[in-house]
Order: structure tokens, then sequence, then C-alpha cells
């Protein structure tokens, strides 16, 4: 009976790690079609960006859409976002855009330096932006949360920026505006668009453990002639 149980044990153990790696090249292959998505949809034309009667049906399979909208800028409710790109530290600067079509969306107009934070200005003429459809980042980031009473943010939390500025009709989403919409300071056209894909290293590794503990298995069983 114990060496009954030991080889149940063996084989639930080895079947299980055989299931983790069938699960991690499942997931690789859903890695690999939303690459494919996101590529294709950089490389189309951008589209108007949603508007109130789209938004329920707006969800991370949207992000990365190539959108573009006309507005006035409301920099007297600008946001600082702390951010950490390739320039260094600084901060995203918000902005919300009040378009002609009913509704108001944050634009990340891009990064400044901390010695360069963009001041509040008067609303200024109807500009267009273009830039990619991206999804709010709840809460805040590593190890800090964004603090709305302080005016502290680490993350683009569109639906508490909206609540604090008081956005009329604000758009679920934000925009990350190219380098062309608006040249100069702030600098855009800087979203990083990575998408950790090592799920074939964790399958082979599950497999890889898989095959280890069926083949100590058996020569515990049969090669050393006791269980």
């Amino acid at each position: 009976m114990k060496r009954i149980g030991l080889a149940a044990l063996a084989v639930l153990a080895v079947a299980g790690l055989i299931a983790l790696g069938i699960w991690q090249l499942d997931r690789r292959t859903g890695k690999l079609a939303l690459i494919a998505q996101v590529e294709r949809r950089l490389a189309t034309a951008p589209v108007p960006a949603p508007g109130p009667a789209e938004w329920s049906r707006i969800g991370r399979d949207d992000a990365y859409t190539r959108v573009k909208v006309r507005g006035v800028f409301a920099h007297d409710r600008e946001t600082l976002v702390q951010a950490a790109t390739e320039l260094g530290s600084g901060y995203w600067v918000l902005t919300p855009l009040v378009t002609g079509r009913g509704f108001t969306v944050l634009v990340n107009r891009g990064f400044v330096p901390p010695d360069r934070k963009v001041r509040p200005s008067p609303p200024g003429s109807p500009i267009t932006i273009t830039g990619l459809l991206r999804i709010g980042e709840p809460g805040g980031g590593f190890l800090r949360h964004n603090d709305p009473a302080a005016d502290r943010w680490y993350s683009r939390d569109v639906a508490a920026i909206a609540a604090k500025r008081g956005l009329a009709e604000p758009a679920p989403y934000f925009i990350d505006a190219d380098a062309a919409s608006e040249p100069g300071s702030p600098r855009g056209g800087m979203t990083v668009i990575a998408f950790a894909n090592n799920h074939l290293q964790y399958a082979l590794t599950w497999f890889a453990m898989a095959a280890m503990l069926a083949g100590v298995s058996l020569w515990i069983a049969f090669g050393r002639g006791r269980p």
C-alpha cells in the first residue's frame, strides 16, 4: 500500500507539472496574439477617440489603439504624475482636453524633468491631438499610493484625477499624445510598448521538472530494487 501511495503521488506530481507547462504554452499563444494585435493597431491610421456612447464597451483589449481628438486644453486643471523614463525621473503632464463632442479626456502631453514643471496657464486655442488610447492606472505605483488630498500622483489614475479636478463628462481612458501633436516641451511620443513573453522558458522549466521527477521516481521504484 505504501508503494502504491507513493507511486500515485509521483504520478499526480508529474501530471501537475506537465499541466503547468501546457498552461504556459497557452499563455504564450495568447501573448503572441496580443503582441500581433497591438502591432496592427500601431500601423493603422488614427480613429476618432471613443465618445460617451462607446465608453461601456472599452476594455483593456482597446489599449494602444491610435486615436485623434480635437478640443481646448484646460491648463488650469493640469496634473503632474511622477515618471521614470529613459530621460531620467520627472513628471508626466496630464492636461484635460475639453472636446467639442460633449466630454473631456485626459491627455498625457509628455514628459518634463523635475526642474521644468509646467505651470498652469489660461486655456488656449483648439488643438488636434493624435496618440494612443490608454487604460487608467488606478491605485498608484510600486509601493506608493496616490494621495489625491495632497495632490501627489504616482500613476495615471483617470477616475481619481478626474474627480480631483472636477472634470465634466470625463472619458474612462487617457491618451498618450505622440510627439507630432505638440512639439517641444512636454516631450510626447514616449510610450513604452513592451510585453514580457517568458512563457516558453517557464513551460520548458515545468516540463524539465516533470521529466526529472519521473526519472527519479522510476529509478527509485525499479533501479534500486526497492521503493
